[in-house]
């Protein structure tokens, strides 16, 4: 499976691709169509990073919208047009009556995924972007109906998800979340209960509909913003595994995990029972045949952070090296 990050609807890194219009969802048919001559599925991500984004990015100038008007922490930085860093802005907390036209952005942005040959889509609530916003109460802050309780705050979440399946379809449709991530800020006091709360609903949304959506898909607390693989701020290792299981074991169909897995560890999680899929996307970046390396155990090419959001066609793109075609062992030089 292969995800594809995209931006629908505001703007978070220069030159971000969208799906939000007709010459947008002819150009992806391209790509679909390439994929799945491979014999591969494709979904597409549907990403909105409300507060994580800058005026500079944003059309008109104006501020990022958000769950709150609290910006993200200077311990933070927001790639800039030029490419350094800059601060995150204050942004504008929604309205309530505006919430409502947020979901129908993603779910336009679904059909148009469908119209252009995915096979579903992920809906990215995870890592301190919007939905995330909303779900944790170390961002939100809200006084009405997305705000307080723990249900209130999963609403968003649900309303979205509701909204895409109804569009689309359930087993189109999967969901990405993080509960215990602070990821942008991103800190929940109890990230086991609201991971769970998450879950007893999808559970609910697939038993009223009488379909199994796609996957659940849930980064490993170790996952951080520069790729390092260490405990996350909700205790050990031990306890950020319990957290893991306790959601797989509580979600009703196909779990997947991400965040910082190697060959080993990927292996482990499927073979213990911790997850029915693992993703990886920071070695895919810089291993176009990683299936093939993966099976065969070879090495792996080191990923290069600083092109990971470059506008180039070809460095950081196409230019990592497939292995060696005389000894599948060992790779080519860096090109």
């Amino acid at each position: 499976m292969i995800i594809l990050l995209f931006l629908f609807c505001g703007y978070r890194f220069p030159r971000v691709p969208g799906i939000f219009n007709k010459e947008q969802i002819e150009a992806w048919k391209k790509v679909v169509n390439a994929v799945h001559a491979k014999g591969a599925i494709i979904f597409c991500q549907l990403w909105h990073v409300g507060r994580a984004s800058h005026q500079v990015l944003q059309p008109g100038g104006v501020s990022p919208i958000a769950s709150t008007d609290k910006p993200i922490s200077k311990r933070w930085r927001v790639l800039m047009p030029d490419g350094s860093y800059g601060i995150y802005p204050k942004p504008r907390q929604l309205e309530t009556y505006e919430i409502p036209q947020v979901v129908e952005h993603y779910r336009q942005a679904a059909l148009n995924a469908i119209e252009a040959g995915f096979d579903g889509v992920e809906i990215h609530g995870a890592h301190g972007y919007l939905i995330d916003q909303f779900l944790k109460d170390g961002i939100n802050e809200r006084k009405d109906e997305y705000g307080g309780s723990l249900g209130n705050r999963c609403k968003f979440i649900m309303n979205v998800v509701q909204a895409v399946v109804t569009a689309i379809g359930a087993e189109k449709v999967g969901v990405r979340m993080s509960p215990a991530i602070d990821h942008l800020d991103a800190m929940d006091s109890d990230p086991l209960s609201l991971g769970l709360a998450v879950i007893e609903r999808l559970n609910r949304l697939q038993i009223d509909c009488g379909l199994k959506l796609a996957y659940l898909h849930v980064t490993q607390p170790r996952y951080t913003a520069y790729g390092q693989t260490e405990s996350g701020n909700h205790g050990s290792p031990d306890e950020e595994a319990r957290f893991m299981m306790t959601w797989r074991r509580t979600y009703q169909g196909t779990f997947i995990c991400s965040g910082g897995f190697t060959r080993q560890l990927g292996i482990e999680a499927v073979a213990q029972g911790d997850a029915d899929l693992v993703a990886y996307g920071r070695q895919f970046i810089a291993n176009p045949d990683l299936v093939l390396r993966l099976k065969l155990n070879a090495p792996l090419n080191r990923y290069v952070r600083a092109t990971f959001y470059t506008h180039d066609p070809v460095v950081g793109y196409t230019d990592y090296p497939f292995l060696s075609s005389n000894n599948p062992n060992i790779p080519l030089s860096r090109l």
